[in-house]
């Protein structure tokens, strides 16, 4: 459609030339272009050449110029499809996509029928899930292009992906009446397989069979042909051609597991001697496949049981697989299975000290079992008592091992983790570096180190650790957070808020949200090139994890710990002197000692002041670098700087744990842990109705969480204490509550709870709290049960132990210095290694705070 105000054809030709530098990434000769038609004193405010200098402008990085253009280009040519395009896609790498939608529904009612235009629409709305508007905009470009194939794709999906899988079928259908097949075509084949995909999302499985049989020539992929057949087949309960298939897809991968559970439902075996004939074939035709031999154990009981474990075991450490202990670790739910697997163990330590045979009673004429196996098995039992809590026996096993081959990493790394489980995380720390020592080159050995650092607080050397691998002339930090390497940003966020630098951490807890946001935005660069490469399952997929994305642990841990921290925030405000006061105590300090810890405060103070001016001058170097490279079109808007301090100093660090909260309610509704601190902000914000929301949530998932627990005695006592409600609120809560308790009093409501949960240390613990809460005078009874650690009590691990050791030191049951201090001897006694109870010598009396030690 022309332009309202037409160029002559010398200045058109310059505009056209514009949009070709521009298409080309040749901006500064387009910008040439521009301000020849510009400097024209008819043509200096022509609306469309203004808006194309400002996009250009744009891809320069000189946004605010950009938009000061395009603005001006778009008051001068308010009916300017281009101009309003053009303003789209300025506000579109800004990421503002709600404002580029608005502005591309501008620029079609100038221009209804221009692709372009439609099609970027299209982009942003499947990208905004708009699901109805991406439907309408297929439409209109099927109906201007209905010989393109993308066009009739797209439209399909709409109706796909809005679940209205009949119109998606029949679109599809008709798409491939136009269509002439060829040989090997194996987009073709992508797009079969695609309309099977949909067919089984509807639970049409009888036509999605036979549309396989019916195209089973044309389907490329012939595993994927396969694996789908054999569950639909189960699914129709067809089980003697669902066998025939599993049996085929085990022979081709007799390592898949899955294959196994196929053909298991299909010759439905509950018989035991039945699945271990199958199990038995398998292995004689192919006897090097693990997974035949391992299966087995999962069914397996008595004699058998002991039998084929008694095989694997030998095999494996005949061979030395070092990761047999995870292979054998989901058969420790059985304790009658854990005894047998110690007994085989401890069999062949003897046997093999003694004869170097498995078996004391074989064939001596036999080859004796290689040096080795001693050495395995050492290993796998001293992985075995440290998984049973039995940290005394793991270190004999494990110093047996490394006496017998004192070189090997594996040993050292295993040595660590038994002190780390143990609690003795700087133990840990050394074995682990000696580890990275003896292999400077192993990436993985190096990347443990440097977690077992960050988990002792050593953050600076943690990140010197991992500098070995990260790229020259940037530091660790900021390298590894470019690779958006989640997992040590998540150590150091924890680390961070143990030492109480609440700012730092909050800042590794931004730059994760951060890493989930730009996972949904690179998405964006899929939805043009699956729709070519015809990869549409993928492409399906790929759209469903992306809407359910931050439910992945990684975010749930981070978000945690922001809410945490924001909390803690809001009941302590952030101010100068409560940083100072974290690292000077002058109050209990002798002058000498105050005047040492000054200097030491100096020292530190300019150290820091080092490594800003060493921040700043490499992010200016960066800058530069940036500006020299001309190729970022539509890279997005430059995140703002998170500065710690001024992240710990927020004005309403409440709705910055909202912030982290909304996901976890919206994609985690099945974890209690999302609705309890939901109800810890809920409640510091006064929100009755929604604390009380949070609670009858927890309770549907389990209503026996200790955590929960606290929460809902809280919410009682609190509820009492207000004063007037008005009359709604006041009916729903009582109902509600009515509903939940059969309006029992708070106290028989918390000792049902005890009785309930009277084995369970957590549960013990925090109905002991509440039990205080509600009346100070059982004070004793209280302390004594939060405190339980006896041989018939479950859940007495380190860390819930370190956490009712930190409630008796808080202050939870009043002053009880005395209590807390036989309590962390009797926790020394059960975890003599953990450094969190053992009490320190200049002050035997005086219990240790353990400050959240690391697990």
């Amino acid at each position: 459609m022309p332009s309202i105000n037409p160029l002559p054809p010398k200045e058109n030709a310059l505009f056209k030339r514009i949009l070709k530098c521009y298409e080309q990434k040749q901006y500064k000769s387009g910008l040439k272009f521009a301000k020849q038609i510009l400097t024209n004193v008819k043509f200096a405010e022509h609306g469309e050449t203004l808006a194309m200098k400002g996009l250009t402008l744009n891809c320069l990085g000189r946004k605010e110029e950009a938009y000061d253009y395009v603005r001006r280009g778009l008051r001068n040519d308010l009916k300017s499809h281009v101009c309003w395009h053009v303003y789209g896609l300025l506000q579109r790498s800004d990421r503002k996509y709600e404002e580029a939608i608005k502005c591309y529904r501008h620029a079609l009612k100038w221009d209804k029928d221009n692709l372009q235009i439609l099609r970027d629409l299209s982009l942003l709305q499947i990208q905004m899930r708009d699901l109805e508007g991406y439907k309408d905009t297929r439409y209109q470009l099927l109906v201007l292009r209905p010989g393109q194939r993308a066009s009739w794709i797209g439209y399909a999906m709409s109706y796909h992906l809005l679940k209205d899988y009949t119109m998606a079928l029949r679109i599809l259908d008709e798409f491939r009446k136009t269509q002439s097949v060829k040989t090997y075509d194996y987009e073709h084949s992508e797009l079969l397989m695609y309309q099977n995909f949909v067919m089984r999302e509807a639970g049409m499985y009888k036509e999605a069979l036979e549309f396989l049989n019916e195209n089973d020539e044309q389907l490329l992929d012939r595993l994927s042909v396969q694996e789908i057949k054999a569950e639909i087949l189960l699914k129709l309960n067809r089980r003697e051609e669902a066998a025939k298939i599993a049996q085929a897809l085990t022979d081709r991968n007799p390592e898949n597991w899955a294959y196994y559970k196929y053909l298991e439902d299909a010759l439905q075996l509950d018989n035991v001697e039945e699945r271990c004939k199958i199990y038995s074939e398998k292995e004689k035709k192919f006897p090097r496949a693990t997974a035949p031999k391992r299966l087995p154990l999962t069914f397996t009981t008595g004699d058998r049981f002991r039998r084929l474990t008694d095989t694997f075991l030998r095999t494996a450490i005949r061979k030395g697989v070092p990761p047999l202990f995870v292979t054998m670790r989901p058969l420790y739910t059985d304790p009658a299975k854990v005894k047998i697997i110690e007994e085989l163990a401890l069999s062949y330590v003897k046997n093999l000290k003694e004869t170097d045979y498995f078996d004391a009673n074989c064939d001596t004429s036999e080859e004796k079992e290689p040096a080795t196996a001693l050495l395995w098995t050492y290993y796998y039992l001293a992985q075995h008592y440290d998984y049973l809590s039995q940290t005394q026996k793991a270190l004999e096993y494990v110093d047996a091992a490394l006496e017998h081959t004192p070189l090997l990493i594996e040993l050292y790394v295993l040595k660590a983790k038994i002190k780390r489980h143990a609690g003795d995380i700087n133990e840990g720390v050394k074995l682990m570096d000696e580890a990275q020592s003896l292999d400077t080159a192993d990436r993985y050995i190096n990347s443990k180190c440097g977690k077992y650092m960050l988990r002792a607080n050593l953050i600076q050397e943690a990140a010197e650790m991992c500098s070995k691998f990260t790229r020259e002339g940037v530091s660790a930090m900021e390298n590894l957070n470019e690779m958006q390497c989640m997992w040590f940003q998540l150590e150091c966020a924890s680390s961070y808020q143990r030492l109480g630098k609440w700012g730092e951490a909050l800042k590794k807890c931004h730059e994760i949200d951060r890493h989930f946001s730009e996972i949904i935005e690179d998405q964006f660069d899929f939805h043009t090139y699956c729709m070519r490469k015809m990869t549409l399952r993928a492409y399906v997929e790929l759209l469903q994890l992306e809407d359910k994305l931050r439910s992945h642990p990684f975010y749930v841990r981070a978000a945690h710990i922001a809410i945490e921290i924001y909390l803690h925030l809001h009941d302590h405000p952030w101010t100068p002197e409560s940083e100072q006061n974290n690292d000077l105590d002058s109050e209990n300090l002798t002058p000498a000692e105050l005047r040492k810890l000054k200097r030491k405060q100096k020292k530190k103070e300019r150290k820091a002041e080092e490594e800003r001016e060493k921040q700043l001058a490499e992010q200016k170097k960066r800058e530069q670098q940036n500006k020299k490279s001309q190729d970022n079109d539509l890279d997005g808007p430059k995140e703002e700087e998170l500065i710690p301090d001024e992240l710990a100093k927020t004005d309403n660090p409440l709705e910055g744990a909202i912030k982290f909260l909304k996901p976890l309610q919206l994609l985690s509704p099945n974890l209690v842990q999302t609705h309890v601190v939901a109800y810890e902000i809920y409640s510091r914000k006064g929100k009755l109705l929604l604390m009380l929301q949070s609670i009858k949530r927890g309770y549907q998932i389990d209503k026996d969480d200790p955590q929960l627990h606290t929460c809902f005695i809280k919410f009682l006592l609190h509820v009492k204490k207000v004063g007037e409600l008005s009359e709604g609120v006041k009916t729903v809560i009582e109902q509600e509550v009515g509903k939940l308790t059969d309006n029992k009093p708070i106290s028989r409501i918390n000792q049902e709870f005890l009785d309930r949960n009277h084995n369970s240390l957590p549960h013990l613990f925090a109905g002991g709290q509440m039990m205080y809460l509600i009346d100070p005078s059982t004070r004793e009874l209280a302390i004594q049960l939060a405190t339980t650690v006896s041989s018939n009590v479950k859940g007495v691990t380190r860390l819930v132990c370190i956490d009712v050791l930190d409630s008796l030191c808080k202050g939870d049951f009043g002053m009880c210095e005395r209590e807390a201090t036989d309590y962390q001897a009797q926790c020394h006694n059960i975890f003599p290694y953990a450094t969190a109870f053992m009490i320190p010598d200049n002050n035997p009396t005086e219990p240790m705070l353990s400050n959240g030690s690391a697990s």
